[in-house]
């Protein structure tokens, strides 16, 4: 009659084995780790191993055992966490049942990522020269279109959520006095990108995008969540927050940005922060009269924020300024200078010296405002050392396009419940049927994600081969739609 529980108590962990009525349970509790995904030996074995030498050779040894099992890493990899369709109990089959992907790290696995894995991913990119499409969903239906890209072009992708996109998936029938809405609608959009992020096949990065100062008890509610969630789980519910002050004084931003990622380092959640101005306007933010110096971060800037924040934790990205703007503008009214990203990684590999990688890009960055940029532009940037890319206005437009087309294409049938070219008492529910928009602006956004993925060199990256064609086409109420 036990449980099986761990804990780290320093370096040293702690088996407290348990079983009840000959099932085993797995609790897991161990901080900074993905999940089961680090080795080929499963939670099972794990559990049985770990079991058999507490039992015979005492718990000493079964301590040995388990830690013999962690490979050497930033974050501890080690986890005995069930995976959310193990914890519910729903169907999980194909890529679903993958423990991790043919050519990615094998702590690398499907659903959300987080800690060691989360790295490993981010390290990935970097390294085979890819960076991540990070796209801002504001709904379930905009959430499975960027999963079906994803498992499409057989990458990873990263989900996030505004400060607003957070309200609006709570209901706008909410109240959000002290960002209580936005606190809520961020982690039920959590909940469903980790339920169906599995069911899908795909490796995904949870994160909320800009937080300015205003906005810091937003994600102040979502940590706190993350937290408890990790209390029960082994890893936080979120991988990842942006905290952007990049209006505040660089002093302010960085020691603001020490203690928030002192918190997430102690849950493996990573932190995005934000240097200079992106311009334009995005989620109620207008920065379309900004000075143009503010549109482009200095060497000497970005490298004292990775001497502030590496001692803490090197789970932190930068998002740079380097003439980034928000939104789609006429060509020529944009200026980028990827260059200046180069410099940077240039003059920090200087500063560390012989501590420099060998690749000569210590800071993992991040392109926001990449909407509308020229493929060259983003593609030089990559290559040096953006791992991330943001995307929202692009895609709020091929959503919207997708139920603009659908309308104009079935335009006489949506003009009322009954009477259409086919006759005066012909019905139209099966036009009108919230699906089929909803459908059409997802499908047309997975075209439009096909597009980020190629521009970003993110595509057939986990080794899955093509999509099978979804199962799904046996009448409306089997999953099939009716036009």
């Amino acid at each position: 009659d036990t449980h099986l529980n761990s804990s780290f108590e320093g370096d040293k962990l702690i088996i407290i084995n348990r079983c009840q009525e000959g099932s085993h349970r797995l609790h897991r509790s161990l901080p900074q780790v993905d999940r089961r995904r680090e080795t080929p030996i499963t939670s099972k074995m794990k559990f049985s191993a770990a079991l058999f030498a507490s039992i015979v050779l005492g718990s000493g040894a079964a301590d040995a055992f388990t830690a013999g099992v962690r490979r050497t890493a930033k974050v501890s990899p080690v986890s005995l966490k069930e995976t959310i369709s193990e914890e519910l109990g729903t169907p999980c089959e194909d890529e679903c049942a993958m423990d991790s992907f043919p050519n990615m790290p094998a702590s690398v696995h499907p659903g959300v990522v987080t800690g060691q894995a989360m790295l490993d991913l981010l390290d990935h990119a970097k390294e085979n020269g890819y960076a991540i499409p990070a796209v801002n969903c504001v709904s379930s239906s905009g959430i499975n279109a960027c999963l079906e890209a994803a498992r499409k072009n057989d990458a990873p992708i990263i989900i996030q959520f505004s400060s607003g996109g957070s309200q609006f998936y709570g209901g706008k029938g909410l109240s959000n006095k002290n960002y209580a809405a936005a606190i809520a609608g961020a982690i039920s959009g959590a909940f469903h990108v980790r339920t169906m992020a599995e069911q899908y096949g795909v490796p995904v990065i949870l994160h909320t995008d800009h937080c300015a100062k205003k906005l810091l008890p937003w994600v102040d509610g979502l940590l706190a969540a993350s937290e408890r969630y990790h209390a029960k789980h082994g890893e936080p519910l979120f991988s990842s927050h942006m905290i952007d002050l990049s209006e505040e004084p660089i002093e302010e931003n960085i020691d603001i940005c020490k203690d928030y990622l002192t918190r997430f380092a102690k849950i493996g959640m990573l932190l995005e922060m934000e240097l200079g101005i992106t311009g334009g306007e995005e989620d109620g933010v207008n920065n379309e009269d900004v000075a143009i110096e503010d549109l482009y971060s200095k060497p000497e800037e970005i490298f004292q924020v990775y001497d502030a924040l590496t001692p803490i934790s090197n789970m932190f990205t930068v998002a740079a300024a380097f003439g980034n703007v928000h939104g789609v503008y006429s060509p020529g009214n944009v200026r980028l200078e990827p260059k200046i990203l180069t410099r940077a990684q240039a003059y920090i590999s200087e500063k560390l010296g012989d501590k420099a990688p060998a690749d000569k890009k210590p800071v993992s960055f991040v392109f926001h405002g990449g909407s509308g940029s020229d493929v060259s532009d983003i593609q030089e940037a990559i290559g040096y050392g953006v791992i991330k890319m943001n995307i929202d206005t692009d895609t709020q437009w091929s959503y919207w396009e997708g139920i603009k087309n659908f309308e104009k294409k079935w335009h006489d049938y949506l003009q009322e419940q009954i009477g259409n070219p086919e006759g005066a008492d012909k019905p139209n529910k099966k036009y009108y049927d919230p699906r089929e928009a909803l459908r059409a602006a997802e499908t047309n956004t997975v075209n439009r994600l096909d597009q980020c993925f190629a521009d970003l060199k993110c595509t057939n990256i986990l080794g899955l081969g093509a999509a099978e064609e979804a199962d799904n086409v046996l009448g409306p109420r089997r999953g099939g739609l009716p036009v």
